[in-house]
């Protein structure tokens, strides 16, 4: 089997880098990924597969039934949402839509899940039990298409007994991939803060209520949140990316917005964090004679690799491609929607090298000159095919 999935995946390798391309090219931002969907479901439909489209929106499902398809079903994740980023490489797969652009990899998710669809499709008298391959849209906006999918049932007929899903990894070299047990990725909350006060003459704060000192108070004191009641097992990072004071040199604003992340790896902490970090905020500014609108917007929870599942596909990865091709993953402070999946049923999550120094391929995720090196395309769909029949096999 697994000679076998390695030679389907040489196969196809140049149609699923077409196929990444054509993706990359034509990108789409979350929620509004209506001609993805459209050509992966044509995709799906030219090798004889019947997608469930609409699922969430723009999201679709495929099946893939081997023999006595009841016997246990394994779900894969691909997801398919660009970023509001304008392309800076110069490459023929450069994207054709203004300020939009694949700059997190999900083209090439989707291209391997596309790959892994024609490789179990051709070999599914071979294995027994049903692939589940999910296209999920929005993993980049809240609340996440992930959630959605899961209220739309995608994790029921028929149930999965456990999810997988790959990331591309910038950091990681081509051909190699990464794996980490239990706690992954962090969960994700934005923060607004609206600080008011009364603004006016620089000149004459003895008459004003100054926005732009209580809200700088607010920022140093809410890192003692985290410095000074952080639980010590419970990584947490407390970042603002956005001050605007309106003012001039001699003009103080009579407002301050905020903005924010929270990020923590522990749920229960989450609450309380979340809980006094509004407590304090709003009490502050009435303490110096001002006001605080805080607002949350939920975002993911934390993402678990389920250590048991993580552990057996570690060992069929290992078998794969050998020891010295995988990798131990460190926490990652990201948030990821997968964590949604994770939360309901065993799950994986593993990182997939796309890196390449020799070709100049070392840009981050999310910045203007984002690439992959497209080898990994074959592995990322021959692996994770390999991933689902042995998960099949065990009972």
């Amino acid at each position: 089997m697994q000679d076998a999935i390695k030679s389907l995946a040489r196969q196809y390798a140049a149609d699923i880098v077409a196929t990444r391309r054509h993706l990359h090219a034509h990108p789409e931002l979350s929620f509004h990924e209506h001609n993805t969907a459209a050509y992966v479901a044509d995709q799906l439909k030219a090798i004889g597969l019947t997608p469930q489209e609409g699922i969430a929106g723009t999201g679709l499902v495929a099946i893939v039934e081997g023999k006595n398809p009841s016997r246990k079903v394994v779900g894969l994740r691909a997801d398919m949402d660009a970023l509001p980023i304008h392309e800076a490489n110069d490459v023929p797969y450069k994207s054709t839509v203004e300020g939009v652009m694949h700059a997190c990899g999900h083209d090439a998710h989707t291209a391997s899940l596309l790959g892994v669809a024609r490789i179990l499709n051709v070999l599914r008298d071979q294995f027994e039990g049903t692939v589940k391959l999910v296209f999920q849209p929005a993993e980049e906006k809240a609340p996440g298409g992930a959630s959605l999918m899961i209220k739309d049932g995608v994790l029921e007929n028929p149930a999965p007994a456990s999810m997988i899903g790959q990331h591309v990894a910038p950091n990681i070299p081509v051909g190699k991939i990464g794996f980490r047990e239990g706690m992954y990725m962090a969960s994700t909350d934005e923060l607004y803060l609206t600080v008011k006060g009364k603004g006016g003459h620089g000149a004459m704060p003895d008459s004003l209520i100054d926005p732009v000192l209580i809200a700088s108070h607010i920022i140093v004191a809410l890192q003692q949140i985290i410095s000074r009641n952080r639980p010590p097992a419970s990584p947490s990072v407390l970042s603002f990316g956005r001050f605007i004071a309106d003012g001039v040199t001699n003009v103080i604003p009579n407002e301050v917005t905020i903005q924010g992340t929270f990020r923590c790896m522990n749920e229960e902490w989450r609450e309380k964090g979340l809980q006094r970090m509004q407590k304090l905020a709003e009490g502050m500014a009435e303490a110096m004679g001002g006001s605080c609108e805080f607002t949350i917007v939920r975002g993911y929870p934390f993402l678990k690799n389920h250590p048991e599942l993580t552990r057996r596909l570690r060992a069929q990865a290992t078998e794969y491609m050998g020891a010295e091709n995988v990798v131990d993953l460190d926490l990652w402070m990201a948030g990821e929607d997968f964590a949604f999946y994770s939360q309901v049923v065993d799950s994986c999550f593993y990182r997939l090298g796309t890196r390449n120094e020799a070709r100049g391929i070392v840009s981050g995720v999310h910045t203007p000159t984002f690439d992959i090196d497209e080898a990994a395309l074959e592995t990322g769909a021959g692996l994770m095919s390999w991933l689902a029949v042995r998960e099949l096999e065990l009972l």
